[in-house]
């Protein structure tokens, strides 16, 4: 059960990752051009994971940095946790000039990373997560200041589903 649920955080992870880079791929100001210049700022918020149809309350917090001036590549770090475990994560995403987003994440405290793929239009982001030992599909949908994130993730035996609802700080 320990390595399943080690599994099941890491492609939470990944996902979350994934999400982060969505969320804070605009580190640049307002004014500031490239696929994530409306995300700039810091994120925290709740939700809730299934892992197997078991429900847990997880809460997040996501800090994200600018490279460059383009307004296309960020780093984030999210941390994650939940009342039985929690995770550490951090990435370099990209997005090109056709909005088509690319990237790697790590996940620190299980030393597990992998890629991200996927597309921005305005401020709806879709997302595909991979490693060795799973994949998983994002969905964030921003409004204003709040991102609503849809996860589904699935390797390892287990399917693993996310809701979250975060806020910019």
């Amino acid at each position: 059960m320990r390595v399943s649920l080690v599994h099941a955080c890491g492609r939470i992870a990944a996902t979350t990752a994934a999400i982060a880079f969505l969320l804070g791929a605009g580190w640049q100001p307002a004014a500031a051009a490239g696929a994530f210049a409306e995300f700039h700022g810091s994120w925290s918020g709740s939700g809730t994971m299934r892992i197997n149809g078991k429900a847990e309350r997880i809460r997040c917090q996501a800090t994200y940095r600018a490279r460059g001036s383009s307004g296309h590549e960020i780093n984030l770090t999210l941390k994650c946790d939940s009342d039985s475990y929690k995770f550490n994560l951090g990435g370099l995403f990209r997005a090109d000039e056709g909005n088509h987003v690319s990237g790697q994440w790590t996940e620190h405290t299980r030393n597990v990373g992998g890629i991200v793929v996927g597309n921005v239009r305005g401020s709806h982001f879709q997302l595909h997560v991979e490693s060795n030992a799973f994949t998983a599909d994002m969905s964030i949908n921003t409004n204003s200041r709040q991102q609503r994130v849809s996860i589904d993730a699935q390797g390892g035996g287990q399917i693993v589903k996310a809701s979250l609802t975060l806020q910019q700080r």
